[in-house]
């Protein structure tokens, strides 16, 4: 059986989904896998409890899985939620006579209810006091209680004991509050003693005039004598000290003290002993409410609360609990949270006028209950994300309470009840903190998701910037995917070099080995900015050797030389680094430098710096490390163009063009040295078989300017396949057109498959030309083809009035017709131009018509076949045996209507209907069960008024002829209806619990 509790409905509910921060621009995504299994769907999804209550509810309490349900006819349901089958309906009718339940308090373990019970409305009775045991139905009356009305209870979160409660404490509509202890007597649960301990205290009289009562350990001293409304202790901590809070209608009390004996009965009023010739530590806000709420959030069950809420007209006074800021205070960072008057649902609409008659606490969130709906507010930022109206028809809302060791959240109005199901509520915490600068908590709720992390680090960053807080800044910002670009150019806008050279560092250390490029860029230029600092102390003389701030600039930079990534980067790139030492006239270092790393091609650079051109070539040729070629060949080719290409070719495959291709470009000033650029390119493109993009773009580039004879030949050697071709297409179409070379244009076009563009400029240069373009298309495409002559054929008559050569075009291509031309031509011209072609195009029709003649006649005599076929179908007949059964329920087929189908199966009407309908689509059910019915309808008038071969008759058989054609049309088991449902599954998605709990 499927439990009342197993079984939800989903209400009118609506969410607001906070959006998500977008990637930012300046921040790459490199490293971040953007993946999302499913939706998380809304925080706060509500679901019904399936079942129907004997009465109005009026009270409901929920704890260790426990709920209790009180309804107006005097009926207490008590449901055990791991065996919700089994509810006990406790009767209590006797027990209220002229009264009425005003309160329902259950203890954390749900072993301990308490009832209170005013007199009803014109009655006299005193107020009563009533328990009731978890394994008993019978309510024990607590006499010293009577007369005093509860309205809040203090359970006691330590017990573990099922027998006893512990010290509580009990508040009254009076303001004063008891302490007392609930024990089963020896083993008799049905004799219960409620006053464990009950006696009166010495030496106390309460404030404001007050008579010792027996049993009272505190009176608050309001004047006015206010209700309790809420009321709990706990202990803070390991300590020997306990908060006992407190809440009116209008106040909040912290009574905070320790507990020296243990043993000593009352046990709390060693904390109320302090407080009761002192005035006490309160909150007050106004309010006109007859009622308030207080909450409390338990992040784990019996330990210290997290949160603390306090419901009253002007909102929620919400708080932290730490008992380590003040000795006399554990609500800390208060705040009134205002109650939202906008609704989610039907725009803004103002509810200034209700005020929530409860509410619950969740981590980050509290559900607000009204009398028609509930709202979710976040606490961070008081945000409206909830809102979920209720049906008129379960009545109105009556209030809403949450299992203080499960968290689960139960709501009721008079005639239902619900539970609401909390799903991942901190999912957006991290930005709400981000958005208040809370940083480190922010981090702490991303949950390891690095794209998260990686924006609270950038916003991080971005606050210490703004806070001029530099180097710290550098260093957060290092651990961003933030624009490297972008955030060094902050710093040095605002000329912060330091912060820079920290900001560099650091990014150096997250880089790996393989990221050779932005390790090479990082080194380089840290050693500029230490080569700009040092290079501004440094004087003529050797003064700075003694300047204490040019001396610490050195240890540093040493220390960043010793680092393994960048020695490891200046080995392969001695040149640059030397280059740029030398560049600042730093001789101490780059000497230090050359030593340390052991340069060999020193000689080199030392024939460079002699303008021995020619020997540094030789040196450069004669060396076995192909890496000083891409060195050294740009400085070469500006010096002697001619003999370092003849050097680079006879390198052959040993050297990579695009790597040279910085060295090529740098040196291209004038024609001499781009014919030795073309050269090397062309050897490497035509012998070596080079297929790299880049080299061939720049050889194209060097064509347009300073060969454009050459264009042509190598956009044809390269072939007219675009996937094959290595080149960049679009870049050469632009050069080509800066440079003008319209017949590079036109091919290009063509490979491009701008065929109209093509054809346009080729009739700019031949008609011949454009034919050769319009061929090239797809023998497939014959619409393209023909739009392409047609496009020749108007230029011919239109620009060249030459009717001969367009009348060759019926000969050359075989798509256009005399009709499609003729539009081209002038007024005037006369026909005898076009005789032949109209002659040659009348006789084509003539003959298509005779083909369409020759099928519509082929088709007359297959129809003419089919028909017969028909025909001899109908009078098919097949014998049935007495003794067949039903495919579908093994019952005899003769016993009721049914239907055969050729391949053999058999089956009853309705049996045949019942295994179709899962089947059917939804329209096609509708359908049926619409013609169904018009069946029954026709069938009854047919038999009452007797008319055979009468319209009702004709009427009948065509429903049935319709739905035989929707159910017998084909066999379910060897039909194409049986084939489309092989993917679907034996149990539907929806059935798969309850069928699994039928099985078990």
């Amino acid at each position: 059986m499927t439990s009342i509790f197993d079984q939800y409905e989903q209400d009118s509910q609506r969410s607001k989904h906070p959006v998500a921060p977008s990637i930012r621009p300046d921040i790459s995504t490199t490293g971040f896998i953007h993946m999302k299994l499913r939706d998380d769907g809304p925080i706060f999804t509500k679901q019904k409890v399936n079942f129907l209550p004997s009465d109005d509810i009026t009270h409901l309490a929920v704890s260790s899985n426990l709920i209790v349900i009180a309804m107006a006819n005097n009926v207490l349901l008590r449901i055990d939620m791991k065996h919700p089958d089994k509810p006990e309906d406790i009767d209590i009718s006797k027990y209220s006579a002229n009264m009425k339940l005003s309160g329902l308090f259950l203890d954390p373990l749900g072993y301990h209810l308490l009832l209170a019970m005013v007199p009803s409305k014109g009655e006299t009775p005193p107020a009563e006091l009533f328990y009731l045991h978890r394994k008993t139905t019978k309510l024990k009356q607590a006499g010293k209680f009577r007369g005093h009305e509860i309205t809040a209870v203090g359970w006691n979160f330590a017990n573990t004991s099922e027998t006893t409660s512990g010290p509580i404490l009990l508040g009254t509509s009076k303001g004063l509050i008891f302490e007392t202890e609930i024990a089963l007597d020896g083993d008799k649960i049905f004799n219960t003693s409620l006053e464990q301990y009950w006696r009166q205290l010495p030496n106390y009289l309460p404030l404001y005039g007050s008579k010792e009562v027996d049993g009272l350990v505190f009176d608050i001293g309001e004047e006015s004598k206010p209700p309790i409304t809420g009321l709990e202790f706990h202990r803070l901590g390991n300590s020997d000290r306990y908060v006992v809070v407190v809440t009116t209608l209008i106040r909040i009390y912290q009574y905070i003290g320790s507990v020296t004996t243990l043993d000593e009965k009352p046990l709390l009023q060693q904390i109320f002993n302090r407080y009761l010739n002192a005035k006490e530590r309160f909150n007050q806000l106004d309010s006109t409410l007859p009622y308030s709420k207080m909450q409390f959030y338990y992040s784990e069950p019996k330990q210290l609360p997290k949160s603390f809420g306090w419901l009253t007209e002007t909102g929620i006074v919400y708080a932290q609990i730490d008992p380590n800021v003040d000795p006399k205070n554990v609500l800390v960072n208060k705040k009134v949270i205002t109650c939202p008057e906008t609704s989610l649902i039907g725009g803004n609409i103002s509810h200034s006028s209700e005020r929530p008659l409860s509410f619950v606490l969740t981590e980050f969130h509290t559900l607000l209950l009204y009398s028609d709906r509930v709202k979710g507010l976040c606490l961070l930022n008081q945000e409206l994300i909830f809102e979920d109206i209720y049906n008129d028809a379960f009545g109105k809302l009556v209030n809403i309470t949450k299992d203080p060791m499960t968290g689960s959240i139960w709501a009721f109005s008079e005639r239902a009840v619900f539970k609401y199901k909390v799903t991942k509520e901190d999912r957006n915490v991290w930005q709400i903190y981000v958005d208040k600068g809370e940083f480190d908590l922010a981090k702490k709720y991303c949950k390891d998701n690095p794209a998260h992390i990686d924006h609270v680090l950038v916003k991080q960053a971005e606050m210490l910037f703004g806070n001029k807080e530099y180097d710290q800044s550098a260093i957060i910002y290092a651990d961003t995917h933030s624009s490297f670009e972008e955030v060094s150019l902050k710093f040095l806008q605002e000329w912060q070099i330091e912060a820079l050279k920290t900001f560099l560092k650091k990014k150096l250390e997250g880089l790996k080995p393989q990221d050779k490029t932005q390790v090479t860029m990082i080194v380089i230029w840290v050693v500029e900015l230490f080569m700009n600092q040092m290079g501004a102390l440094r004087g003529d003389h050797t003064s700075h050797l003694h300047n204490p701030r040019y001396q610490e600039l050195q240890k540093q930079f040493d220390s960043f030389l010793a680092i393994p990534k960048v020695e490891e980067c200046i080995r392969m790139h001695k040149s640059s680094i030397y280059d740029l030492m030398a560049s600042h006239g730093d001789k101490e270092n780059l000497i230090r430098l050359t030593i340390m790393h052991r340069n060999y091609e020193e000689v080199i650079r030392q024939h460079l710096y002699k303008n021995n051109y020619m020997e540094a070539l030789n040196v450069l040729k004669s060396q076995g490390n192909r890496e000083l070629f891409y060195q050294f060949a740009g400085t070469l080719l500006q010096e002697l163009p001619k003999p370092t290409a003849l050097a680079l070719i006879s390198q052959g495959s040993m050297l990579k063009p695009s790597k040279l291709l910085p060295a090529l470009v740098s040196c291209n000033n004038d024609e001499k040295h781009a014919q030795e650029v073309i050269r090397y390119l062309e050897f490497c493109i035509y012998k070596q078989g080079c297929q790299e993009q880049a080299i061939h773009n720049y050889l194209l580039s060097l064509y347009t300017r300073y060969k454009p004879d050459e264009v042509l030949r190598y956009i044809s050697s390269q072939g007219q396949d675009i996937g094959m071709v290595p080149y960049d297409v679009h870049f050469a179409l632009r050069l080509c057109q800066e440079v003008k070379l319209t017949k590079a244009c036109v091919q290009l076009s063509a490979l491009l498959g701008l065929w109209t563009a093509a054809v346009d400029l080729a009739l700019t240069i031949s008609v011949d030309l454009a034919k050769q373009i319009a061929s090239m298309p797809s023998q497939n495409d014959d619409e393209l083809r023909k739009k392409l002559w047609l496009k020749i054929a108007e230029h011919v008559v239109r620009e060249r009035d030459d009717i001969k050569q367009a009348m060759e075009f019926l000969q050359q291509c075989d798509l256009v017709r005399i009709e499609d031309i003729l539009p081209f031509f002038s007024d005037f011209v006369t026909i005898d131009h076009f005789k032949d072609a109209i002659c040659n195009s009348l006789q084509e029709y003539n003959q298509h018509i005779q083909d369409l003649k020759e099928e519509m006649e082929e088709g007359t005599k297959a129809a003419e076949l089919i028909r017969k076929d028909i025909q001899s179908f109908r009078n098919r007949c097949i014998f049935i045996p007495a003794k067949d059964t039903c495919n579908t329920c093994d019952v005899q087929l003769l016993l009721r209507s049914f239907y055969v189908f050729p391949c053999g199966h058999r089956f009853h009407s309705d049996c045949l209907v019942a295994a179709l309908i899962p089947m059917l689509s939804m329209e096609q059910r509708t359908k049926l069960a619409d013609l169904q019915r018009q069946l029954t309808t026709v069938s009854g008038k047919a038999e009452d008024t007797n008319s055979i071969g009468s319209v009702s008759l004709s009427t009948k058989d065509q429903i049935k002829a319709d739905i035989d054609d929707l159910i017998a049309s084909e066999c379910i088991y060897c039909g194409e209806l049986m084939i489309e449902s092989i993917d679907k599954p034996f149990i539907e998605e929806e059935d798969y619990e309850r069928v699994m709990k039928e099985w078990d």
